[in-house]
């Protein structure tokens, strides 16, 4: 059993899989950039790779380091990432997106020793580095270096060694730390290991199922768990498939990729699956390629996948989870459209339940809410092969959201059965009028029904009579739409209580959404504040 376990744990690591993949697949595709005209093999990316790697390590890297990178969708980016871990490094993608004062306190929690960042995002460096106490020691820009320091990644791996770097390498190493979207407070990093990632490789390769012949493409960004490990660089790698580069989501590049690649897995949000649907219903693409598209990030509403079931592909996949768990449970085409509109059951390593709500206490696992499909309570997950049950360096955080080996999502949702999970919002985002509780998505959801609703998001401003009154935002699809028309479609639908319809609206061209594609229900209700002594919404 000693032998066993000294193999299994020095061998069955992500960057062995990846390893395999050379071996075996040298000559096949494994990355391409049409951007840019770029494309790799598996045995030219291990060549790259082994050149970034060798040149942080010359330049003082070692094994538990961090490497940082504020990256889109780019070769790099996938490079980066395999090359942290043949040198043991951690990788740490952080949001493009980020502020100054946001990248700054991400530096500052993770000290990282190397910092990879692309030319946009050179002036939100060069402010962070003057916020943030930490400074990295390798500062690298993609393209040409900057006067404040940094060199120029192409610059800093020439010369450098092809050989593969020597490392011992172990499932429990720290391979990759990933911060939640942040939406309240700062972000939270989640330290995952080798073995976590090659779980969730695994997860994707099950579900989808992908494998060595596959072409994937993510329109989502690739720094937040969504991206990485579905059909990103994670899954893909380890799989033996190629990755198309899609920079900045664009339906009708996305589509023509599709013709010209024979991509047979994307990956986008709601909003994204919208977009490819107007086009292809207006070019007609050839995407026969296609074997299917997954979506996660919101609930996909029936009208809407039908639509994208007869516009785009039949096998639509739909997953919910978070950043600390990957996806935890699954929609599969075979329950779609039926079970559109709930998040689906649990996977196949997970354990998800929604337990009851009490004041004042954390309720215990097996405190179960009924699985009627009525009574709401609150998401938790057991995700023993893709979580890593703690925050890195915050242990009161780490007490506060895991408890007997589950994590404690806040999301709140019905269940049935069949342990189908419905959410129907967060318990912060919860809004409570005249002591009834109201949840946005369930009235986001009658909205989205109204042909003429392009979009929405639903939020609350406080009432003195009624503590807060339901608040929606609107994106029109057709200009002719009036307030006086939503509300009478509230009004007339089997699916809302009266007293959950809105009382405000505002018409606007988009609603907030985060990078995985989520809904900002807690800026929307600060707009709403605002715009309510403004003026700006309009009553019933």
């Amino acid at each position: 059993m000693d032998n066993f376990r000294q193999i299994f744990e020095s061998r069955y690591t992500w960057i062995e899989g990846f390893m395999r993949n050379v071996r075996r697949y040298g000559n096949r595709p494994a990355m391409i950039s049409p951007a840019d005209g770029r494309s790799w093999t598996y045995r030219e990316l291990d060549r790259e790779c082994n050149r970034f790697a060798n040149a942080l390590m010359d330049a003082g890297l070692r094994k538990g380091d961090v490497l940082m990178m504020q990256l889109g969708n780019c070769p790099e980016f996938a490079i980066g990432y395999v090359a942290a871990h043949k040198t043991g490094a951690i990788c740490c993608p952080v949001s493009f997106r980020f502020s100054p004062g946001e990248l700054a306190w991400s530096i500052d929690d993770s000290r990282p020793k190397a910092l990879l960042f692309c030319a946009p995002c050179r002036e939100t460096v060069e402010q962070a580095l003057g916020l943030a106490h930490h400074r990295p020691d390798i500062l690298l820009a993609i393209g040409d270096g900057t006067p404040w320091g940094a060199s120029s990644y192409s610059t800093f791996i020439e010369g450098a060694s092809e050989a593969e770097p020597d490392i011992v390498h172990n499932i429990y190493d720290e391979t990759a730390r990933l911060y939640t979207s942040g939406t309240t407070g700062h972000p939270k990093a989640i330290p995952l290991t080798s073995i976590n990632e090659v779980l969730s490789a695994h997860d994707v390769m099950i579900h989808f199922p992908m494998s060595y012949r596959d072409v994937t493409m993510n329109t989502t960004p690739w720094f937040h768990r969504g991206g990485l490990h579905c059909a990103g660089p994670c899954p893909a790698f380890y799989a033996g498939a190629a990755i198309v580069v899609l920079p900045k989501f664009d339906a009708k590049t996305a589509l023509e990729y599709v013709t010209r690649y024979g991509i047979t897995f994307l990956v986008g949000v709601p909003t994204v699956l919208g977009s490819l649907a107007d086009e292809q219903e207006e070019s007609a693409h050839d995407i026969s390629s296609l074997k299917g598209i997954v979506t996660m990030g919101s609930p996909l509403e029936k009208a809407a996948c039908i639509r994208y079931q007869r516009v785009l592909t039949p096998n639509i996949f739909n997953g919910y989870g978070t950043t600390e768990t990957f996806w935890n449970t699954f929609l599969r085409p075979f329950d779609l459209p039926e079970g559109a509109g709930s998040a689906g059951a649990s996977c196949v390593d997970d354990d998800v339940r929604v337990v009851r709500l009490h004041d004042g206490r954390r309720t215990e696992p097996d405190d179960l809410a009924a699985q009627d499909g009525l009574e709401i309570g609150e998401v938790i997950l057991s995700s023993p092969a893709k979580s890593p049950y703690l925050y890195y360096d915050n242990e009161s955080e780490t007490e506060r959201k895991y408890y007997k080996g589950f994590l404690y999502t806040n999301d709140l949702a019905t269940w049935d059965g069949k342990g189908f999970i419905t959410i129907v919002g967060r318990r912060d985002d919860m809004i409570i009028s005249s002591g009834e509780n109201i949840y946005p998505t369930e009235v986001e959801a009658v909205l989205a029904m109204n042909p003429k609703v392009k979009d929405c998001v639903v939020t609350s401003v406080p009432d003195k009579v009624r503590g807060q009154l339901v608040t929606a935002y609107i994106v029109p699809k057709d200009g002719a739409l009036t307030v006086s028309e939503l509300d009478d479609f509230c009004k007339e639908s089997p699916y809302i209580a009266n007293f959950k319809r809105p009382r405000y609206y505002r018409f606007v061209d988009a609603v907030p959404y985060t990078a995985t594609g989520k809904k900002r229900h807690v800026e929307a209700r600060e707009n709403a504040a605002a715009d309510l002594a403004k003026g700006l919404l309009q009553a019933v």
